[in-house]
């Protein structure tokens, strides 16, 4: 693994989503600029702006890997200058969006080995991107299908009432779902918000909500033949993306082949972690096991060898079902 480098660069940049729509992002560039042997792009959780996973992108680059950071349309640096009645649905997000976020990292940088980081949802909306499979692996973290009987028991029932009660009836009213104003991360065009309010039933396929010859139905193909490996990362305390929640995420995706990480807030010196936490500078300790994913350098570092704890704790590798 390489020492920490300087960082060359955080360059704020437009590109065209595969549709023509323009986009906003960060590149992040190591010293070794354009000359990047790895590059990273980073799907966002659904609502969360790039910026999040800025510190996360820093790190990465000051390690020799260009990483991009992108906003979907209606997000952050792609948000519209008026939000009501602007046009989006999840598949722009994962056809249009994070098909023009691959191509641009490919036109970037065309020989690096390149991966695909994918926070909560964002890991489900790879499937829908036409050129995914020019990315050679993938991390996903938190990842689940945004469906609440698979969320921790204590936030079931809110979090239904929120999203198929407060949700549809607020994003009517106001013509968006203002996410800024009520602190549930930003504000979410009109029809990607209508869409997570209908996500009800715990099955995603054909004749359980996805219909034959529809764009969900191409997501889904897409998710399904989607190969290579896949680092995938649980936290202990992520009430959203519980152990049922990233089973039935990677049950989507038949043909990757995962390696699983559990972390716990301990780990860190933390009280928690949650579905967000990850990314943020209290969990920096758990990176260097990311960067030695991405740069395909074994690791043991971090592993709780020799130490009392209970069984399937610690930071180790382990292959198999999520416990």
């Amino acid at each position: 693994m390489p020492p920490p480098g300087p960082l060359a660069s955080e360059v704020s940049l437009r590109f065209a989503a595969l549709d023509g729509v323009e986009l906003g992002g960060v590149m992040f560039l190591p010293a070794a600029g354009a000359s990047a042997t790895r590059a990273v792009v980073i799907n966002g959780g659904g609502g969360i702006p790039a910026t999040h996973y800025a510190r996360f992108a820093r790190y990465l680059a000051e390690h020799g890997v260009a990483v991009l950071t992108y906003d979907y349309r209606g997000i952050g640096r792609s948000r519209p200058a008026r939000m009501r009645g602007f046009k989006a649905v999840l598949e722009d997000w994962a056809e249009c969006d994070c098909g023009g976020a691959i191509a641009e990292l490919r036109r970037r940088f065309p020989n690096a080995e390149t991966t695909g980081v994918g926070h909560s949802v964002g890991a489900m909306l790879f499937g829908g991107a036409p050129n995914a499979a020019q990315l050679q692996q993938f991390l996903f973290v938190g990842a689940h299908t945004g469906y609440v009987g698979d969320y921790r028991r204590g936030y079931r029932l809110p979090m239904a009432i929120l999203w198929h009660g407060v949700m549809p009836l607020v994003t009517r009213v106001v013509g968006f779902f203002p996410g800024r104003i009520l602190h549930l991360g930003d504000d979410i065009p009109f029809g990607v918000a209508l869409q997570w309010a209908r996500r009800r039933a715990g099955s995603f396929g054909l004749g359980q909500g996805v219909a034959a010859g529809t764009r969900a139905e191409r997501l889904v193909a897409g998710m399904g033949a989607l190969a290579g490996p896949a680092l995938v990362i649980s936290v202990s305390d992520d009430a959203f993306a519980t152990a049922a929640g990233t089973r039935r995420l990677l049950a989507l995706f038949p043909r990757l082949s995962p390696t699983y990480l559990q972390v716990y807030p301990d780990d860190v010196g933390q009280a928690r972690i949650g579905h967000f936490g990850f990314f943020r500078q209290t969990c920096a300790a758990f990176w260097p096991r990311v960067l030695a994913y991405i740069l395909h350098t074994p690791s043991h570092a971090g592993s709780r060898e020799g130490q009392c704890r209970p069984p399937g704790r610690g930071m180790a590798f382990a292959d198999g079902p999520l416990s």
